[in-house]
């Protein structure tokens, strides 16, 4: 077998040179001025007795011959340089600037993976395997992109590839990190010279850490969560299922005294992802090991797959949608998205590529938008089942009202205050076929919690009431045995009114007020 399960890592893995020999391009037209075929991942291309145990993945784009433009540093929008080298740790990366300081990412399209294990496990046959296993990818995903995002209005770069000469210098140091390599470039949005006119009313932008670091800390920032959902249902139409808090970035919007922070997804390495054929990936990728490498394929098999990884930042920026809600976003975007729009995307594709795979993923495109309102109902039954709602730092009122036996409305308002009327933050009717527990965080500020209503039965809730001095009044009953809201903080310095429904899980250790804010 190819990579043998007792063999070594093999350090000559990669190509040298994704420049194309004659041979591979002996039936293709000459690539004219300034350009050059390029084959940026022939170490791909394996027989058939390794395909079967391997797969096949992605392997024949990788091994298909594409025209590219050559890089030139100097030239490309107006001249670049090179600010720093990025910190990934599989792709190759750069940070370059334009005249203006917009600022650039420069990342190889192939990668190496080796770097996730130990090393230890680097020198063996685990390192092959890592590596081989990149075929999976489609490295041209990200050219199909923006005709599609910008059609349902999700915020995007216009990503272009090249290829870096191998005897290009302009690099430096660097320079043996990226002669004869296939790289991907595109705009960041970082400072305010990135601050284009797509991006409207927007003052400047922020990484996910910064962002929810505010958001937690003063209940005058915001996420606008139905923009969120819209990306997010965009991911699962392409297939991105690589999308943790840090394949993020926002724009920041002033709303009169508050923030709006609107998403920017970036790092789009994971488009039709392929690892769904091969004796031993098909075994690895079910639903009982590595589930969240799922397949682009024509269906949503698994909604729940493309979910694992972004699982912190949906809990948190996803819980104030309803069921219709969703189901206006899908029907939205089902509309939006075209035949003529899903072929013009697909048209992006390096024209070899485009006649190797384009009606095909053309075909799943489609079918995919058919199928999103049942994406989005699923997705919504995945993240409705346990619903996380935090306050911040500020003083909040949050309100649970035990509406009848299948209802119950959760409402969050930052009180009035000698400058600004009282603004509602949150509310939601959460239903008990949908939910089955909902969790109440007023993290550090002074914060009241007011439960009422009577019923047969209910949704359990549980209220953390984090630093602060704390109201807490639960006047709800819920008839039968079984108490079905918990109180937890610590035993003093707040005031706590348990009626006949609360269970007291006061505490004299202060780890009860623990929140994940930032994911860390």
């Amino acid at each position: 077998m190819a990579l043998s399960l007792s063999s070594c890592a093999d350090d000559n893995f990669f190509q040298k040179d994704a420049l194309a020999t004659p041979e591979e391009i002996q039936s293709l037209p000459p690539a004219g001025k300034d350009s050059v075929w390029v084959v940026p991942g022939r170490h791909y291309n394996r027989n058939g007795f390794h395909r079967f145990f391997w797969g096949s993945h992605n392997r024949d784009i990788w091994s298909t011959p594409v025209k590219l433009p050559v890089f030139d540093l100097a030239a490309a929008h107006g001249g670049l340089e090179v600010a720093k080298r990025g910190g990934g740790f599989q792709s190759t990366s750069f940070e370059l600037t334009d005249s203006t300081g917009r600022v650039y990412a420069l990342r190889s399209i192939d990668k190496d993976p080796i770097s996730v294990v130990s090393k230890f496990w680097q020198k063996t046959f685990v390192g092959n395997v890592l590596r081989d296993q990149t075929s999976a990818a489609n490295p041209y995903g990200a050219l199909v992109v923006p005709v599609l995002a910008e059609a349902i209005g999700v915020p995007h770069s216009s990503p272009k590839l090249y290829y870096i000469s191998a005897a290009d210098t302009s690099f430096g140091e660097y320079n043996d990190l990226v002669q004869g390599k296939v790289f991907m470039l595109e705009h960041k949005f970082e400072t305010e010279a990135d601050l284009t006119p797509y991006f409207a009313h927007a003052v400047n932008f922020e990484e996910s850490e910064d962002a929810l670091r505010k958001r937690f800390t003063s209940n005058h920032y915001h996420f606008d969560q139905k923009a969120f959902a819209r990306a997010r249902l965009f991911d699962l139409l392409i297939g991105d299922w690589d999308r943790h808090k840090g394949q993020w970035d926002w724009a920041v919007k002033p709303q009169q005294q508050d923030t709006v922070f609107m998403p920017i997804p970036k790092d789009r390495d994971q488009v039709f992802f392929n690892m769904k054929d091969g004796l031993i990936p098909t075994i690895a990728t079910s639903k009982i090991m590595a589930r969240k490498f799922h397949a682009f394929d024509d269906d949503f098999s698994d909604v729940k797959a493309y979910m694992i990884n972004a699982r912190f930042i949906d809990e948190r920026l996803l819980n104030e949608l309803t069921e219709e809600d969703w189901q206006k976003i899908a029907q939205q975007m089902q509309q939006s998205l075209t035949d003529k729009v899903i072929e013009q995307a697909v048209r992006q594709l390096p024209a070899t590529v485009y006649t190797l795979k384009g009606e095909e993923i053309i075909y799943n495109l489609k079918s995919r938008r058919n199928l999103l309102p049942k994406a989005a109902a699923k997705m919504h039954r995945i993240l409705a089942e346990k619903v996380t709602i935090a306050g911040s730092d500020g003083v909040e009122k949050f309100e649970v009202k035990r509406l009848d036996n299948n209802r119950t409305e959760v409402t969050v308002i930052r009180p009035a205050t000698e400058n600004q009327p009282a603004r509602q933050l949150y509310n939601r009717t959460f239903h008990r076929k949908q939910t089955d527990q909902i969790i109440l965080h007023g993290l550090a500020g002074d914060d009241t919690f007011i439960l009422s209503g009577n019923v047969k039965d209910g949704i359990p809730i549980k209220i953390f009431g984090g630093l602060g001095a704390d109201e807490i009044t639960d006047n709800s009953v819920v008839q039968g045995w079984k108490k079905y809201t918990e109180i937890y903080d610590t035993e003093r310095g707040n005031e706590i009114e348990l009626g006949t429904e609360a269970k007291d899980k006061t505490t004299r250790d202060v780890r009860v007020h623990a929140f994940d804010r930032e994911g860390n």
